[in-house]
């Protein structure tokens, strides 16, 4: 992987802890996470699920499905198409799909050993078979998050070239790092960014090489 794939971005997101109290990202970690604990808000869903009516389950479980046609084959086109625009304006090292597909082997359960849901579920109940937990949680699931995740990879490094412009979601886009942006490829264009954006080490892999040089 090249250097700018490689790069570790300090972050300095503010989190409010409870107390108010402001912390940044190179606090130590644990801190941090107590910090996190406090403020995530968590989806509620096993809270209801029983609770909600059986037309409601019954309807709403098999719409699960239907991103098979109406969403995923639509992804995998502008997958394809900005691919192939970042290969054209001259992109290497992009990481493939299966970077982000985890490894058949390090799913907790294979075919023989796969654990099936039983509680008031008939023969006829799908989730009572292997196959549909497997077909679940090792295919579908686990390549539709990997798809997307390579979707917003890929958008990340066409901003990062495109815009490389701060705002407050832009640290989150090191993962999309590039080795320089469109607009530090001539000095007078260069000129015209904001220092900090000109400086950014998510698509500025010289302002990373410089204070790396000004630290030893």
């Amino acid at each position: 992987m090249s250097g700018a794939g490689l790069i570790r971005y300090q972050v300095h997101r503010r989190i409010t802890s409870p107390t108010g109290k402001r912390r940044t990202d190179d606090e130590p970690a644990n801190e941090l996470h107590h910090d996190m604990e406090a403020i995530m808000e968590r989806v509620s869903i096993g809270a209801n699920f029983l609770q909600q009516a059986t037309w409601k389950k019954a309807v709403g479980i098999p719409l699960i499905y239907l991103p098979l046609l109406t969403t995923t084959p639509f992804v995998l086109l502008g997958v394809l198409l900005v691919r192939i625009h970042l290969k054209y304006v001259g992109a290497m090292n992009i990481r493939p799909y299966r970077d982000f597909v985890p490894s058949w082997v390090s799913h907790r359960y294979r075919h023989d050993n796969q654990i099936i849901y039983t509680t008031g579920a008939a023969w006829y109940n799908l989730r009572a078979h292997r196959l549909y937990w497997i077909f679940n949680c090792k295919l579908y699931c686990p390549l539709s998050v990997a798809l997307f995740r390579y979707a917003a990879y890929l958008v990340m490094i066409v901003e990062n070239w495109w815009c490389p412009f701060a705002h407050d979601k832009k640290q989150e886009y090191a993962s999309g790092a590039i080795d320089k942006s469109f607009w530090h490829l001539h000095a007078l264009e260069r000129g015209r960014l904001h220092p900090d954006d000109r400086d950014n080490p998510i698509w500025n892999e010289g302002s990373r090489e410089e204070q790396t040089d000004l630290t030893e």
